[in-house]
């Protein structure tokens, strides 16, 4: 692991010093020498930007004074200034106004500072216009939207992250904050592949960026929470729930996109140390290290991240080990010219099988049981599943101001995932799921003779479709290249914005019949296919700003993906033999056009309203391109998924509350439908079929708010109220879709002084349904809720040990078991012959996603700042 971090920060260096060196000249350097300059971020107690905060700049000689306004980042420059020693005055209404004192520059010399504010006192501020940047309540609300927004949004911020999460939380768990969204993990918070789904929409219906960058699996458009960015890593979400708007990019934004945001480089040196011990016996050491700004004008900063966490997991035997690095470098070329590089590396290794619990087992082991290690002639033997996962993501980008109103910004990147997951399969003649018991013998899975490669009960009649069925050696891999670019110009009239992202990725994926005893593969696979996929988004908007309370958006965006498929000779699970050929080849190109329309208007200062017209695309799977032989499992040619969005909605923000509310109407077309197999008998067992279903409509309404009650108590509520439901002529019109619950919501009570974060969060899920297959038969999931409890000090402004902290936190507070989701194993039973409608008899097979146990945690952190005043 310390080799490829010391690989990961070379290859940022000498990418760095590649761009700087070729695209941009030294004459910057010879202009900045003429005078000095003092530039700094000017954040809260907890970490976030303070926007449009004054900052006085006094020469101590002449006493002339400079004024100058943070931006929406809280950064500021002053430039120009003659050499000597000044003194900075930071104001911002509803903080106590802070004075750094006696800052020395020289000629050419650029000096940083970083300023917390801390709250002022309430009778500062009754004579005070409520402007969003002056809400007390948006300054302490756990998600919110902004009154610039042209679409619903929410800005989850880097403090509720850190006060009100645990520290193994991924970003399924941060995001669940936000209105519309729910998330499970049946293994503990961060301790397993997170389910996500907002508005309904399953992942795979929606992009999640890394500053800025889609990442995604390339067979469909899904993620993997665990794989890339832990909560460790994460410095603040922007949740929008739209299509966006032209410059939106990524190959599936009908739905919305997650931007996920790395943390700052701070301007100030420190070392923070922890470690967190909860249940499961889940340890995590964490080391993270800021340099502040070094170097001869203090140009260059880094934050790096180190940390190694341990798990039993919730279930039985679901262990999980993850060693994780990641590292941000931030190089001033100059005060017009930013270079950002970036390098994340997990190394991660579970005993999660590729399924979740049988309904069989849950009702006779336990709400927790999903493996054994004491009969290990059964498929949920331990040593037979097995899962390694390794990751890296890396970038390089340039950001530069050209002069008169131009802005440059290009990031090209690269990342990779490689899945290498082993488990062993059910015996398909097991019709009870109580025969894998943790005290029983099945005697499914038995050693062979020497020689033999024969892991399987011989008495089990073999199937067509494969010769050994009692494991699976799979791997789901791939390799991604990429740039998004955008160039911008800004005048008095608006912002002009053209750009494109482009992608290039390679894949490999296979799953191999095996045997367990020796891990000896099958000659031919269930299925093996390799494929390149190129993507395409070029894109121009304008964002005209009619007035100075009217703003209008609209561009257009092209869509297009290609793929290229070899798909080598199978076992009959999917191409078959190919007639004595080695493999065949497919390929498909598809595009959409994709325009967009958006108004923001300010009705006060502090209240704005907006509204949306957009339309979204999504990639098709890869699996739709499977050719003679085994057919395509989507009949008619392959195209993308679109939607059409209109949405409108308000903000407020007043000084005591805030308020966000929108209402939202989308229409989906040509819409894939994935059903996990779950019936060991159908030779599909283990792999998703897809269907083209029927249009579909989402409409409804979604509101957040947070409302500041005095002695640092705040109350935050969001919650959501639509429907998901089948929509056209000879389908099931009025069924609801899959995994769309009727309401969600969220309660959180909080208090923050003096140090001391106490928060109690609700999240409760409406009833939702689960289709199975082709047909839209209605599995029943109840309602459910969840209860977290959050308890931290950390000490502020303290001479060296700043933001040390001491915290505890109590997931699923009330222990509540609930069942999720159901992969139904017996097949659909039509309702009055209907070609759509149909029922599914609970069976002791189904797989159960289920909510993980009540859990504890304890974490202690020392801060360590050298150089802190």
């Amino acid at each position: 692991m310390k080799t490829l971090l010391r690989r990961s920060l070379a290859a940022l260096i000498l990418g760095t010093t590649v761009l700087a060196s070729g695209a941009l000249s030294n004459t910057s350097f010879a202009q900045e020498s003429a005078g000095a300059s003092i530039t700094g971020t000017v954040t809260d107690l907890y970490g976030n930007a303070i926007q449009k905060a004054s900052v006085a700049v006094k020469n101590e000689s002449t006493e002339q004074v400079q004024q100058f306004t943070t931006d929406n980042q809280g950064h500021f420059v002053a430039a120009g200034l003659a050499a000597g020693s000044y003194d900075v005055t930071i104001s911002s209404t509803g903080f106590a106004t802070t004075t750094k004192t006696n800052v020395a520059v020289a000629a050419g010399q650029l000096q940083s500072l970083s300023v917390q504010l801390k709250v002022g006192l309430l009778s500062q501020n009754v004579e005070v216009e409520a402007q969003a940047v002056n809400s007390i309540a948006a300054q302490h609300a756990l998600s919110q939207g902004s009154l610039d927004t042209e679409a619903p949004k929410s800005e989850i911020s880097s403090r509720f992250i850190q006060e009100f999460t645990p520290p193994t939380s991924d970003y399924s768990e941060i995001i669940q904050i936000a209105p519309g969204t729910f998330s499970y993990n049946s293994n503990g918070i961060g301790l397993g592949q997170g389910t996500t789904y907002f508005r309904g929409f399953p992942d795979g219906d929606y992009d999640i960026t890394w500053d800025g960058i889609p990442f995604d699996d390339t067979n469909t458009p899904t993620h993997h929470s665990w794989a890339f960015f832990p909560g460790l890593w994460t410095g603040g979400v922007d949740f929008d729930r739209s299509p966006g708007t032209a410059s939106t990019i990524g190959p599936s934004t009908f739905g919305g996109s997650i931007n996920l945001l790395s943390k700052d480089v701070p301007g100030e040196q420190s070392v923070q140390p922890s470690v967190s011990y909860g249940s499961f016996n889940t340890l995590l050491i964490d080391g993270q290290y800021n340099s502040g700004f070094f170097g001869p004008s203090k140009r260059i900063g880094l934050t790096l991240d180190v940390h190694r966490m341990t798990s039993d997991g919730f279930e039985t035997l679901n262990d999980q080990t993850r060693n994780a690095g990641d590292i941000k470098v931030l190089y001033k070329l100059s005060d017009r010219t930013t270079i950002t590089g970036y390098s994340g590396v997990i190394r991660l290794s579970t005993n999660t099988p590729n399924n979740p619990p049988l309904r069989a087992q849950v009702a006779a082991y336990g709400w927790n049981y999903l493996l054994q290690n004491n009969d290990s002639t059964s498929a949920f033997y331990q040593k037979y599943n097995t899962y390694n996962l390794p990751t890296d993501f890396e970038y390089v980008g340039v950001n530069s101001d050209l002069g008169h109103g131009w802005l440059l910004d290009v990031k090209p990147y690269t990342y990779s995932y490689y899945n290498a997951q082993y488990y062993a399969n059910d015996n398909p003649n097991d019709s009870t799921g109580l025969a894998n018991g943790p005290n029983s013998s099945t005697n499914w899975i038995f050693e062979g003779p020497a020689g033999s490669n024969t892991g399987c009960n011989n008495q089990v009649k073999k199937k067509t479709y494969m010769a050994l069925p009692c494991a699976v050696d799979k791997l789901n891999s791939y390799r991604k290249y990429g740039e998004t670019s955008t160039i911008s110009q800004v005048s008095k009239y608006g912002v002009f914005r053209t750009g494109m992202w482009y992608e290039w990725a390679t894949t490999n994926r296979y799953q191999f019949p095996s045997d367990p005893i020796t891990h000896i593969d099958q000659a031919l696979p269930n299925f093996h296919e390799h494929f390149y996929t190129n993507s395409y988004n070029p894109y121009a908007e304008y964002e005209w700003h009619a007035t100075k309370k009217l703003t209008i958006t609209a561009g257009d965006k092209y869509a297009y993906y290609n793929m290229n498929l070899t798909q080598y000779a199978d076992d009959g699970k999917i191409v078959g033999s190919l007639q004595g050929r080695a493999s065949v080849n497919s390929s498909g190109g598809f595009g959409s056009n994709l325009p967009s329309a958006e108004a923001n208007y300010k009705l006060t200062n502090n209240w704005s309203a907006y509204g949306q017209f957009g339309k979204g695309s999504e990639i098709p799977p890869s699996s739709t391109f499977d050719v003679a032989g085994g057919g395509q499992e989507v009949g008619t040619l392959p195209k993308p998924t679109e939607t059409t969005t209109y949405q409108g909605g308000t903000v407020v923000k007043l000084n005591r509350m805030t308020l966000d509310a929108d209402y939202f109407r989308v229409k989906f077309q040509n819409n894939y439908v994935s059903n996990a197999v779950a019936n060991p008998n159908n030779p599909a067992y283990d792999l998703n079929e897809y269907y083209l279903g029927p249009d579909s409509i989402t409409e409804g309404f979604e509101a957040e708010a947070n409302a500041f009650l005095g002695y640092g108590f705040n109350v935050y509520a969001n919650g959501t109220a639509g429907k998901a439901t089948y929509t056209g002529t000879d389908v099931p019109s009025g069924l609801y879709v899959a995994d769309a619950p009727t309401y969600t919501q969220s309660l959180a009570v909080t208090y923050e002084d003096h140090g001391l974060d106490l928060g109690v969060i609700e999240k409760r899920v409406g009833d939702h349904y689960n289709d199975n297959g082709s047909y839209h038969n209605q599995v029943y999931d109840a309602p459910f809720n969840n209860v977290n409890l959050f308890l931290n000090y950390t000490l502020h402004n303290h001479s060296i040990f700043n933001q040390s902290k001491i915290s505890f936190s109590v997931n699923n507070l009330f222990n509540d078991e609930s069942i999720l989701d159901v992969a139904s194993s017996n097949g659909p039973a039509k309702v009055n012959g209907s070609a759509y409608i149909a029922t599914t008899a609970a069976s002791p097979l189904d797989q159960l996603s289920l909510t993980a146990g009540r859990s504890f945690m304890f974490s202690l952190r020392v801060g360590i700042f050298p150089n802190h005043n």
